[in-house]
């Protein structure tokens, strides 16, 4: 079974970035799409980008493409969330899922989830 384990949340101001770290364990071939998603008290979940763990092509959705940006590192242990220019919308608890495919932001898609770390944008 997956474990993910994000880190990396915090407060900052506006403008400001942050960079989440998805710790990924005992992953099999069921496991290739790493995910992130957010959510805020009140809202449904909202997917925001993915990766496949091979290929590490990526998929971000356009509410946060050309500000945010999945990758891994070389050991493929760790999938990033690199986001920049946040504001106060960003504000969410975010979570990192895993999935066996396709390459997709569906929640569907993902078998095992993250405990979550929250992000918190101040004006």
């Amino acid at each position: 079974q997956v474990r993910l384990v994000e880190s990396g949340g915090g407060s900052v101001q506006a403008g400001g970035s942050l960079t989440l770290s998805c710790l990924v364990s005992q992953y099999t071939d069921g496991d290739i799409y790493i995910a992130w998603f957010r959510q805020s008290p009140g809202t449904q979940r909202e997917g925001v980008a993915v990766l496949s763990r091979i290929s590490s092509v990526t998929f971000h959705s356009y509410s946060v493409k050309g500000r945010f940006n999945i990758s891994q590192d070389n050991a493929k242990t760790t999938v990033f969330l690199q986001m920049n220019t946040l504001n106060p919308d960003d504000s969410a608890m975010y979570y990192c899922a895993a999935g066996g495919g396709p390459l997709s932001l569906d929640p569907s898609h993902f078998h095992t989830w993250g405990q979550g770390t929250q992000v918190t944008v101040s004006s």
